[in-house]
């Protein structure tokens, strides 16, 4: 015959086995290997993706040893859709992709720039529009439903704030939205600070920059908790390191803008969760 205390003890162990099991359960980390997938957002067109962050991957693996191999999406959608899946092992995704993907998936922000990101509702610069509400029931191009400062966060002010109805065209990238705008495809387009600042002279020259969004953290490098937490560590410490010397800062620049810093998930980015921005996602984007 069972001893009372015995029995209690029993009931104990599986009500502690029960609530163990009641919580989300994120992938654990995989053994370390030599290669890891890297997926970026698609904010440009592919080749420029290419032309900025190969050089950075390649001195990441002299400095590291661990092989950061480039996957990249069509489109802004598909790029999300694999990111919410868990897809690849790091990211480089918007602040509020690092919101969405940190609750389907547990990512891991590692490093940002040190620079914050601005939203940008940019016309043309010879464009008669002088105010946002003279945007009411116009065309306004975005990259995509979900980038967050040139679409998302722009979109919730334009309702939120400014209390007009746009028409929202979405274009793919954010070079698309400039070219959009400055060929009168549509009154107004949503950007980032930093995109606008890497177009080409003439093409800052035919913009005017009519609304600017807060500052906000921007995007992070971020990695799935499968990844060893050791790996997650060298390739954040590698980058950080590139800061020490003149031609690691240069291939810092392309990616970032300016120099990173480490990302803290409830500093940086649980901020979003408070400005409700879920009604603004779309998460049914053909692509």
């Amino acid at each position: 015959m069972n001893h009372p205390s015995h029995r209690r003890t029993v009931i104990r162990c599986l009500a502690c086995a029960a609530a163990w099991a009641a919580w989300p359960a994120w992938p654990q980390a995989a053994p370390e290997r030599s290669s890891y997938s890297l997926s970026v957002v698609p904010q440009f067109p592919a080749s420029e993706i290419h032309r900025d962050w190969t050089p950075l991957i390649e001195r990441l693996a002299r400095d590291t040893g661990i092989t950061l191999t480039l996957s990249l999406s069509a489109n802004i959608p598909r790029f999300e859709g694999d990111l919410l899946d868990g897809h690849p092992d790091f990211a480089f995704m918007n602040p509020y992709h690092q919101v969405m993907a940190a609750r389907a998936q547990g990512y891991i922000p590692l490093v940002r720039s040190s620079k914050p990101l601005t939203g940008i509702l940019v016309v043309r610069k010879d464009s008669p529009i002088a105010s946002v509400r003279e945007l009411d029931g116009k065309d306004v191009a975005f990259p995509a439903p979900n980038s967050f400062g040139a679409s998302l966060w722009m979109r919730a002010l334009l309702a939120e704030r400014e209390h007009i109805t746009i028409k929202p065209v979405y274009v793919q990238t954010h070079s698309n939205v400039y070219r959009h705008v400055i060929r009168g495809k549509a009154a107004a387009g949503g950007g980032i600070n930093s995109t606008l600042l890497q177009e080409a002279p003439e093409v800052q020259a035919d913009l005017r920059v009519l609304l600017e969004t807060p500052g906000a953290a921007p995007h992070p490098l971020s990695a799935h908790p499968r990844v060893p937490a050791r790996v997650q560590q060298q390739v954040a410490g590698a980058l950080l390191a590139l800061t020490s010397d003149a031609a690691g800062q240069a291939l810092l620049k392309e990616v970032f803008g300016a120099a990173p810093v480490r990302a803290d998930y409830a500093r940086d980015y649980r901020p979003l969760e408070q400005f409700k921005l879920e009604k603004y996602v779309v998460t049914d984007t053909p692509g």
